[in-house]
């Protein structure tokens, strides 16, 4: 089963969807990160959950 990091995104009321989804891809595309979550809470604000895969290597003995 693979394993994963995740990152607490805050985005406050003031933030457009256009600004929330630049924001979104930068994770994505520069950290590898993937949408696992999206909450919006009763104040407007949106706080979204990011996923990475963790990869293990195991280490190379000769």
């Amino acid at each position: 089963m693979p394993e994963y990091e995740f990152v607490d995104v805050h985005l406050p009321r003031g933030v457009t969807r256009k600004d929330a989804a630049r924001q979104l891809t930068d994770h994505a595309e520069y950290g590898h990160w993937e949408l696992y979550r999206l909450t919006l809470l009763r104040d407007g604000s949106r706080k979204v959950r990011l996923r990475r895969r963790i990869i293990r290597q195991v280490r190379a003995t000769w």
